[in-house]
């Protein structure tokens, strides 16, 4: 098949960690078409995107030794801390099983090696609460098995993996006769083929050598080509959630088993001190409530598969929409227009919850009125954007993101340095755009951006009419205290303080700037609320509203006076009324009402 380089009788840490990089590499260069034939357990299309982010992070989180030893127990660590995806998660069990193994005190020759990646397997199958033939474990058995088979047969590393590549290869063909759904698609598993990658750079590291089998990626050209047949499946759970534990004496076993109520495509992977699960669930939040009482939640993702599995089979653009969930869209919106929203968390102390997944605007209230903890926010990290954008890159020719103001949040340029890399990498146009206000503000450009795609707007055209609805988008709130704002530091403390000397009930304003203004103030909540439509009907004045929303923290009361109000004012009837995002509640306090607008 491929001529030997050298005869490699044992390996060390650099040799295991840049054959490791190689095996990368290849799953790199098709996370496309992995993403395409992943049909099972769902098909959300992301396996190729969650490997190649589980990579991804191995690579960014260490550096080799010439100790083999420490060198795997790294590579299992990171594995286990950036893995993403059912097989990203399975795989990092199987490196956790190989590093746990290996004795320190002997080198890892063919024999030894052998040993180890068979006891690693029953490390995967151990992690998963219903283990399925004809995915990913199936071919890591059937490879480490023959691997153990030849041991004896070869003392050269080169010749041993060029054999059992060829096992993993016929592995891999047969899983399509294994699970019904592979067969009625026509393809083989997304996470086995992936694995199978993986291997053959592996091997390759080996057998052609470091510079050839660290191929640049303008050298391959990748088939895509595959036939999938969209799955008629029913998902029998939305959302895909995952958490990295951390602790002392966490029990995989005891975690499993308290939490498979919740869901299916289980899997809990890790050690004592450290241990990831994923899950396929319909109540992310009760499931990370369920998973406090084992230790500190120091990771979350929560995936809509629903979503993915529209955008893979039944896409409507081909620009994606991405926002944060500061924009306050409902659900019913997201979902008919297929926007991408990346969110926001919100932290009590150490423990954290993503904005509207992990925690609804209920929750928070409640919470934020018992806890001896102020809430707080921060933005999501330019990894998750960097993934967000991987996967969309994958499916759509270009996309656009949409974010909270830059003069209040550091989400915009989390989100513009997230699509650096994923621009370079895969040619894509990808446009960051700061919207310059917040809530439903931010939510109706987004709404108006989705409605012009559905229109065939094109990426370029529509890129200049959100500047132009930047200018004509209005957001006036009434809040019942400043001592959030201020705390928070969106406004001058010595203007809260003067507003609490004299007991007066602010209005805020986003300015032309993104930020935030004490425009005006009352003595009561209700005479703040009127200099609220007195505001508006001066701006609105001789104008077209092309629609408006209302936002309110646990203030319906508010929300619904505004409503009736800005429906004498207008004529239409507001596009939605809903909760404040939690992140955004956390900053501005319980009690405010907010009203967004936007001019024709």
């Amino acid at each position: 098949m491929t001529e030997t380089v050298q005869k490699i009788r044992e390996l060390d840490g650099k040799q295991l960690y840049y054959s490791f990089l190689s095996g990368a590499q290849r799953i790199f260069e098709h996370q496309k078409l992995l993403n395409k034939i992943n049909v099972f357990p769902v098909a959300d299309a992301d396996t190729g995107t969650n490997l190649a982010s589980t990579m991804r992070s191995i690579m960014d989180a260490i550096i080799p030794t010439e100790n083999f030893k420490q060198t795997a127990v790294a590579l299992a660590d990171a594995a286990l801390i950036g893995a993403r995806g059912n097989s990203g998660i399975i795989f990092a069990q199987f490196l956790y099983g190989f590093s746990n193994e290996i004795n320190p005190n002997e080198a890892l020759t063919v024999q030894s090696f052998a040993e180890s990646v068979k006891k690693a397997v029953a490390y995967a199958y151990d992690a998963i609460a219903n283990p399925v033939e004809g995915t990913i474990l199936t071919v890591m058995k059937d490879w480490a098995e023959y691997i153990y088979l030849l041991k004896d047969t070869f003392d050269d590393f080169s010749k041993l993996l060029v054999e059992a590549y060829k096992r993993a290869l016929e592995s891999l063909a047969a899983t399509t006769g294994k699970l019904e759904v592979l067969a009625r698609s026509h393809v083989v598993d997304a996470g086995a083929k992936g694995f199978v990658y993986w291997l053959e750079g592996f091997m390759d590291f080996f057998t052609l050598g470091a510079e050839k089998a660290m191929r640049k990626p303008e050298e391959v050209a990748e088939v895509t080509d595959e036939i999938v047949e969209v799955p008629h499946d029913i998902i029998n759970f939305r959302f895909c959630t995952e958490a990295l534990l951390s602790g002392d004496q966490l029990d995989k076993h005891r975690i499993r088993n308290f939490i498979q109520h919740c869901g299916d495509s289980l899997v809990v992977a890790g050690s004592q001190t450290k241990v990831r699960v994923h899950i396929h669930t319909d109540f992310p939040a009760e499931v990370f409530s369920q998973l406090q009482q084992f230790g500190n939640i120091t990771y979350q993702k929560v995936d809509d598969m629903v979503m993915q599995n529209e955008i893979q089979f039944n896409r409507k653009y081909p620009v994606a929409l991405v926002t944060d969930s500061s924009c306050d869209l409902p659900k019913e919106i997201i979902d008919q227009f297929q926007i991408h929203v990346v969110p926001l968390s919100v932290h009590f102390g150490e423990t954290y919850f993503l904005d509207r997944l992990t925690i609804n605007p209920p929750q928070f209230y409640a919470m934020q009125e018992k806890s001896q903890v102020n809430a707080s926010s921060a933005q999501p990290g330019s990894k998750e954007f960097q993934n967000k954008f991987e996967y969309l890159a994958t499916h759509y020719d270009s996309v656009i993101g949409i974010h909270l103001s830059q003069a209040l949040s550091g989400t915009w340029s989390s989100s513009e340095k997230g699509s650096k890399d994923v621009i370079t990498r895969t040619g894509k146009k990808i446009d960051i755009l700061n919207s310059k206000t917040l809530t439903a503000g931010l939510g109706l450009i987004v709404l108006r951006a989705a409605m012009a795609l559905e229109n065939g707007t094109s990426h370029s055209d529509l890129v200049g009419k959100i500047e132009e609805w930047k200018l004509k988008s209005k957001v006036r709130v009434s809040v019942t205290t400043l001592k959030y704002i201020v705390r928070s530091g969106r406004v001058s403390p010595f203007k809260s303080f003067v507003a609490k000397l004299l007991d007066l009930k602010p209005v805020i304003a986003v300015d032309d700037e993104g930020k935030a203004t004490l425009f005006s103030k009352s003595f009561s909540a209700k005479g703040s609320m009127n200099k609220v439509m007195k505001n508006i009907t001066r701006l609105t004045e001789g104008k077209q509203v092309w629609g408006y929303a209302i936002t309110h923290a646990n203030n319906n009361t508010a929300a619904q006076w505004y409503a009736v109000e800005m429906e004498k004012l207008t004529g239409k009837k507001p596009i939605f009324i809903d909760h404040a995002s939690p992140a955004l509640a956390a900053n501005i306090g319980p009690g405010i009402a907010c009203v967004s607008l936007m001019l024709e």
